[in-house]
């Protein structure tokens, strides 16, 4: 499939509907150009990976406390925030 477009003064070029349907990419895609030894350029989407592609991706460097434990130590920070201004006032 051969479609044209023409660079404007800025260097962009509009990808043609039909280029951008068969490649499955939309507004604020990202796209990757890659100059072949021939000459010809290649363009491919870039994928964006959703955050819950990512989980478990790092080695964890400690245990995950859990839910009920991170809850209680920010209420316990938070309770100490609350009394230190609530002394500062007097």
């Amino acid at each position: 499939m051969e479609k044209i477009s023409r660079v404007t003064s800025k260097g962009q070029v509009t990808v043609p509907v039909a280029i951008r349907r068969a490649l499955g990419i939309g507004p604020g895609d990202a796209v990757v150009f890659e100059l072949r030894p021939s000459g010809e350029v290649a363009i491919r989407p870039l994928r964006r990976r959703r955050l819950s592609e990512l989980a478990g991706v790092l080695a964890s460097t400690r245990p995950y406390p859990g839910k009920d434990a991170v809850r209680a130590e920010v209420g316990r920070r938070l309770g100490e925030a609350v009394a230190r201004e609530a002394s500062a006032l007097g």
